[in-house]
């Protein structure tokens, strides 16, 4: 296959969404004044309740089955294992770097959540629609398959990242420095405990050593221990799962996007349903053609915002050069490089479906930038909300290069 060819192929992907970045950059600006912090609150809301499980809902419907779900079922596995490499590569980072506490958690969320859905969503149906596109003959089959991928990678990305992110970052906010102190007095309490046991046990043995019975004294000695063992093993294990249970939130879990996706795969699985609402012949397909007409305008509207939100980043407060850097080599080439060779493995042991879009998709989860939403929990806990506008503008600054390289070499390999 010709380099140069997919190299094009890739470019012109990549430079569409740069176009639309820099007009939501346009548009920010204070001689300007359209997507000002008001505008930009609405569109967002928009984005995130409306245009979004919109357009999750209409895509899964129309392309995920009982069949392709069983054969789709190495993507959610493919999305944690990026959580696994990025954090233990965001956790050397701290270590090296020495980054203060309450960045530790943005930088640990920065090397984790890339963004699996919105640029997929944009990146992955631009291929299809490009003269040079190499996974089928049919354009619009490649599309439809497409943003059907995308949209399951959004799906469970989203469930990933604010199960994960959010609550990573919540912990090494300053708001939680409280739940660091509860966590020290119950850890008192239990020493405490402990304490008091072990103290009881030496009564015991003086005890023993004053009377004569000491066959009784002998059976006390070894059973006491054992007890106050487990009952001191069981309650920090109680405790500890309570205290892991006030930390997440499950409440985050049911994002207006993961509603989406439930619906669509529920109408998508289910033969009665999608009957009914899916296809030219379906007795409400009034229904999904008003769906899909929502879902078509989250890509202007996301790629507008994600620009409006780049700008906060040349705006935003000096940063360690040496923390950007390492995010940037972990997320533009450590993580793509180790995603080649787990991908390829996967391939060889028949894990992993042939279809040459799918491996692109799964290859392309490990080579996206940080997901946008990371700056928005940031901005809830307000742990790093400027140094995050500097990661994230100097991560999609270097992602035109690294992203434009990445997609050529895995249409390369794929094909």
């Amino acid at each position: 296959m010709d380099f140069l060819k997919l190299f094009i192929v890739a470019l012109m992907s990549v430079l569409k969404l740069l176009l639309l970045t820099s007009v939501g950059i346009f548009l920010a600006l204070d001689r300007i004044d359209i997507l000002n912090d008001i505008a930009m609150k609405h569109l967002n809301s928009l984005v995130f309740y409306v245009f979004t499980p919109a357009l999750i809902s209409s895509s899964l419907a129309k392309t995920i089955t009982l069949r392709s779900m069983i054969m789709l079922w190495f993507m959610p596995l493919n999305i944690f294992i990026t959580y696994i490499i990025g954090s233990a590569l965001g956790w050397l980072l701290n270590k090296i770097s020495r980054v203060p506490r309450h960045l530790q958690g943005v930088v640990l969320g920065c090397c984790s959540a890339g963004n699996m859905g919105n640029l997929l969503l944009i990146i992955v149906p631009a291929v299809c629609k490009e003269n040079g596109n190499y996974f089928g003959a049919n354009k619009d089959v490649c599309y439809r398959n497409g943003l059907g991928y995308a949209s399951l990678s959004q799906a469970v990305g989203n469930i990933y990242m604010w199960s994960y992110v959010y609550n990573i970052i919540r912990i090494y906010s300053n708001k939680n420095s409280t739940v660091a102190q509860v966590d020290d007095s119950e850890e008192n309490e239990l020493e405490n405990i402990s304490r008091c046991s072990n103290e009881q046990l030496v009564n015991v043995e003086s005890k023993s050593e004053t009377t004569h019975h000491v066959d009784q004294f002998e059976i006390m000695e070894h059973a006491m221990p054992i007890r106050e063992a487990k009952v001191t093993r069981m309650g920090n294990v109680m405790k500890q799962m309570q205290i892991l249970a006030k930390k997440i939130d499950v409440k985050t879990l049911l994002s207006p996007s993961t509603i989406g996706s439930m619906v669509g795969l529920v109408i998508g699985v289910v033969p009665q349903f999608r009957k009914v609402l899916v296809g030219d012949g379906a007795a409400l397909r009034v229904v999904q053609d008003s769906v899909t007409m929502l879902g078509d305008a989250l890509i202007p509207s996301l790629t507008l915002v994600l620009g409006a939100n780049l700008l906060k980043g040349l705006k935003g407060q000096s940063m360690n050069l040496k923390i950007i850097v390492g995010i940037v080599v972990v997320k533009g080439i450590a993580v793509p490089a180790i995603g080649i060779g787990i991908i390829k493995a996967a391939t060889r042991f028949g894990l992993i479906n042939p279809d040459p879009l799918y491996q692109f998709v799964l290859l392309l989860q490990y080579a996206v930038p940080p997901a946008v939403a990371i700056s928005t929990v940031t901005q809830l806990f307000g742990a790093g909300e400027g140094e995050c506008s500097v990661i994230m503008l100097a991560a999609y600054a270097c992602a035109t290069v690294f992203l434009t390289l990445w997609c050529t070499f895995f249409m390369w390999l794929v094909l």
